[in-house]
């Protein structure tokens, strides 16, 4: 047992890659709320109030909120939330087979060595993940999920909040109408599971990089909803300490019972003291493994955040196994053909993803022929093994922004909150949808239709 405090946590910045503002081909478009003032004026006005709360509507000299409002339709609003439960079911089916996996599938899969035992531990197995994201893209064959960010997902305060915002400005439909119960709802239920098993709930931790606006200021959101008696700590101020995880507060280290994190797994697996290089993160993922922390989201979500598990729920698909009828439809209606291996080669179009990667960082895009289309231009998450997916082509739709038009491609969020649907974002950017892709605020289309646009 280490007795002295080693801090947890402590990871370098990255910044954020400039936003290329170009014009691409495309057929749909953003509508417009009519308005006399400048788009500049008339942005100010939309996002000035809102940034004791939303402050990154500006991100390294870029614009991020866009002043503008898409619509989309009831149906679609319907089908993206059925696919969201549908997919949230099969992920959790799945990561809870693999959970009492061997090892080997486990490596496989690319959960490290230090992790092993944290996600064996079952918290809520129907529930794979509190709060998670699936991405979605709009393809001639219909929407088709791309990744599942089940164990640290973002873009929650502009779904949850932001968006309702945005609906009000511009007088309109908000399609996430009272979402933010479920966050309540998700939180005390995950809080009662852990209680019933016996562990200590009664200090309860939100973290992330005090620095990073983003980050901090989405825990702090997800703290204020969550209806918990709990505390926001920086993952700066975090030890270990006494063979415990513990909050730096006024000096004094106070243990932590249930931490809420938008830590990655993968991250704390590798995170040490750089003092003294003791692995902290270890030691808290081995406090995870003997019953004596409670995590959130649960060592399922970072299961499903594999995007190797994306692999073995296609590949058990095309075998026609594990799954009932009715799943393998969903698979195939809902997911794309995955691979860990090269299958697409003078074949079809295809991608590369690394399976822990985050925000298109070391995603490449190809033709059928192995030719190179485009590549990420950070340097992070090359060295992780990659996934291979078919290549589909995103929606392009054109905005307003500070810079003029702008065409860009379009990119879903789905929130599976609990087991359950609910809040939808969009975002708009490149082929490759980097960390600085635009958010655009989305409304439920009227009865009354003007020209498609929304009234």
């Amino acid at each position: 047992m280490a007795q002295r405090a080693h801090r947890v946590g402590v990871v370098p910045r990255r910044e954020g890659q400039e936003l290329r503002v170009v014009l691409m081909a495309g057929l749909a478009e953003v509508d417009r709320v009519p308005a006399e003032l400048p788009y500049e004026k008339l942005r100010e006005q939309l996002y000035g109030p809102l940034r004791s709360v939303f402050s990154w509507d500006w991100m390294n000299g870029t614009e991020y909120g866009l002043a503008v409002i898409h619509p989309i339709t009831q149906q679609f609003r319907q089908e993206i939330a059925f696919a969201t439960e549908a997919l949230g079911g099969i992920y959790a089916k799945t990561v809870l087979a693999v959970q009492s996996a061997d090892d080997a599938l486990l490596r496989e899969l690319g959960i490290p060595e230090e992790a092993l035992l944290a996600v064996r531990v079952l918290v809520k197995p129907e529930m794979v993940t509190v709060i998670g994201r699936f991405d979605f893209v709009q393809t001639a064959e219909g929407i088709k999920m791309i990744e599942f960010n089940a164990d640290t997902p973002t873009s929650v305060v502009e779904a949850f909040f932001v968006n309702a915002k945005a609906c009000r400005f511009f007088g309109v439909e908000n399609p996430n109408e009272g979402v933010n119960g479920q966050i309540q709802e998700a939180f005390g239920s995950i809080i009662e599971t852990y209680q019933k098993q016996g562990y200590a709930t009664n200090s309860i931790v939100f973290s992330a990089l005090g620095w990073h606006d983003e980050d901090r200021d989405t825990v702090k959101y997800l703290l204020n909803h969550s209806g918990l008696s709990a505390q926001f700590v920086a993952l700066e101020d975090l030890r270990i300490s006494e063979d415990r995880l513990c909050a730096l507060a006024e000096e004094q280290l106070v243990p932590i019972d249930v931490w809420y994190r938008l830590h990655a797994l993968e991250k704390l697996a590798e995170d040490n003291d750089e003092r003294d290089r003791y692995p902290t993160g270890a030691h808290v993922l081995d406090l995870v493994a003997r019953g004596k922390l409670a995590i959130i989201n649960p060592p399922s979500a970072f299961v499903a955040q594999t995007k190797a598990l994306q692999s073995l729920i296609w590949n058990l698909h095309e075998t026609g196994e594990f799954y009932t009828t009715e799943e393998h439809q969903w698979i195939e209606t809902y997911m794309l053909p995955t691979y860990m291996e090269n299958r697409f080669l003078n074949k079809e179009p295809y991608v590369t993803k690394p399976i822990f990667g985050r925000e298109g960082g070391a995603v490449s895009l190809f033709e059928a022929d192995g030719q190179l289309v485009e590549k990420d231009k950070d340097d992070f998450y090359w060295d992780q093994p990659m996934i291979y997916q078919k290549r589909v082509d995103m929606e392009v739709v054109e905005s307003n922004t500070l810079s003029g038009p702008y065409q860009g491609r379009l990119l879903w969020g789905s929130f599976l909150v609990g087991g359950k649907a609910s809040a939808v974002s969009a975002r708009i950017g490149e082929r490759i949808t980097g960390n600085l892709s635009c958010f655009l605020p989305i409304c439920l289309k009227t009865i009354k239709e003007e020209d498609g646009k929304c009234i």
